[in-house]
């Protein structure tokens, strides 16, 4: 049976970019490696074990996962006070608890995460990719280069950004940042160029994990003490990897599946605390790099995480002859890819209060982590949406027929609405018959029930009647105090009150 011609380019494709992005998580590996406080073998197999099963099990094909920042800075708190077995302990931990998410579906709360978090996750790590690299050009002695050292560095970054920017506009037949790369190095090594290279950062080569079963007490002790650190790790790894997800999505108008992502995560991160590596999560510049190469399958991570181990068994001489200058300047052009650019034309279009959001998520996601920051700026954005719905809360009044009062609300009554609600009922002078027309709100809360009720209770001590109309069924069952002045119909809205009485 013979391949269509385009499943052939795609296969080609997803090659050649796995084999590129390959080459971009060796430095990002042992970097993070170091930042955890664990040997870089550490980081690199978990780049392998964890891209590898989430490559295959994954909900986003193309999604590109492995050690990451954003686990590393905080997993080093863990590795310092109770040392690297207690790590491996806690990432298989976060991989249960992942799996959990996923068999739970709680992946379907991405949806919650507003358009502004988005921009400002994605405008932060881009600035956090960008600070990362900034390392790269100091000394072994944490001073800035200078003279010729720098010269040479900032001219092999501009050499492999202008041939990642320009070959694709000769042709596409092969990924860029691939090429980039090569011809970097090569012109290192044909001109003799004094230029860091990845082996200069450590020595990737070793041999294969072993199956490692965590050396720690199985005590309730040891789990108080791993608990918050997993739960945590299992944030920030979904959370990040969710996020990276719907921006695919985005860019290639697909879809991927949330909670078949969680899973996989979770699978992965189980396997790799059992063979001893500090885990990991998607990875956002690589994902980019791979993306941005053509690659939308399987296939790219696959062989991606495939070259990886290769190059840690086999070909670590020569992974350890590329220039750091080279991979730098992908990852400047993964960060000029990734940064919303028109964000700041959109700050000049929306609310002050979704620019606020953009702002915040960025400077926390570049100052603490993302789980941090995506909670601020939904906290953040659910406040800003209750203020702004809570001025919606109104009301129109008329005299009936029957010389009834009619209070006609309109708009969402809420625990934010709660306290304006109060104030549009004159009950000192209303007449001795009132009525409360519910038929253009709604009624969302239990504080909304209590609001209610309370208003209700002022009507009887004044002595006068007071009607509610169209209220749902189940407010019925939660007021208290107005219970009785219920009026029931045929046209009755039915839609379901929050609250955990009808739990």
């Amino acid at each position: 049976m013979f391949l269509h011609p385009h499943q052939v380019a795609n296969a080609k494709d997803d090659i050649l970019s796995g084999l590129t992005v390959s080459l971009a998580l060796v430095p990002e590996a042992v970097a993070f490696a170091f930042v955890a406080g664990v040997h870089p073998q550490v980081g690199l197999w978990a780049a392998v074990i964890v891209g590898l099963l989430a490559a295959v099990l994954g909900g986003r094909p193309g999604m590109i996962s492995g050690a990451t920042g954003a686990l590393a800075v905080v997993m080093v708190h863990l590795v310092a006070e109770h040392g690297v077995e207690y790590l491996f302990a806690a990432v298989v931990l976060m991989g249960v608890i992942q799996i959990g998410a996923g068999v739970l579906r709680m992946g379907k709360f991405m949806r919650m995460v507003p358009q502004p978090v988005m921009l400002g996750f994605v405008n932060g790590l881009a600035i956090v990719i960008f600070l990362a690299q900034l390392e790269h050009f100091q000394t072994g002695h944490g001073q800035w280069m200078q003279g010729s050292e720098l010269w040479v560095m900032l001219g092999l970054v501009a050499l492999t950004m202008a041939v990642a920017h320009f070959l694709p506009k000769l042709t596409e037949a092969v990924p860029s940042s691939l090429v980039a790369v090569v011809t970097t190095t090569l012109v290192v090594i044909g001109l003799g160029l004094e230029s860091r290279t990845v082996g200069d950062m450590a020595a990737i080569g070793g041999g294969l994990p072993e199956f490692h079963i965590p050396a720690v007490p199985f005590t309730l002790e040891t789990l108080w003490i791993i608990l918050p650190y997993s739960v945590i790790f299992a944030a920030i790894g979904l959370i990040e990897s969710l996020l990276t997800l719907n921006l695919i999505d985005d860019i290639t108008n697909t879809r991927g599946q949330s909670n078949r992502e969680c899973m996989a995560q979770g699978v992965a991160n189980c396997t790799a605390g059992m063979f001893g590596t500090m885990g990991g999560c998607a990875m956002l510049g690589q994902s980019m790099i791979n993306i941005n190469s053509g690659a939308l399958h399987r296939l790219s991570g696959i062989t991606a995480a495939l070259a990886l181990a290769a190059f840690i068994l086999f070909l670590s001489g020569l992974i350890e002859l590329v220039p750091l200058a080279a991979l730098v300047g992908i990852m400047f052009m993964v960060v000029l890819a990734t940064f919303e650019w028109t964000s700041f034309k959109v700050m000049r279009n929306v609310p002050l209060t979704d620019t606020l959001v953009m702002v915040i998520v960025t400077v926390v996601t570049v100052f603490t982590d993302l789980a941090i920051a995506v909670v601020v700026g939904v906290i953040v954005s659910a406040l800003a949406f209750a203020w702004e719905m809570a001025k919606h809360i109104h009301v129109e009044t008329r005299i009936d027929e029957k010389g009834s009062k009619v209070y006609e609300l309109q708009g969402p009554l809420f625990f934010a609405s709660t306290t304006e609600f109060k104030r549009l009922f004159d009950v000192e002078k209303d007449p001795d018959d009132v009525i409360i027309e519910f038929r253009r709100s709604r009624v969302m809360d239990h504080s909304a029930i209590e609001a209610i009720d309370t208003i209700a209770s002022r009507y009887r001590r004044a002595g006068k009647s007071l009607h509610l109309r169209h209220l749902s069924p189940d407010c019925h069952q939660l007021l208290e105090n107005a219970r009785d002045m219920i009026e029931v119909s045929y046209d009755d809205p039915d839609y379901h009150v929050a609250d955990d009485k009808l739990a």
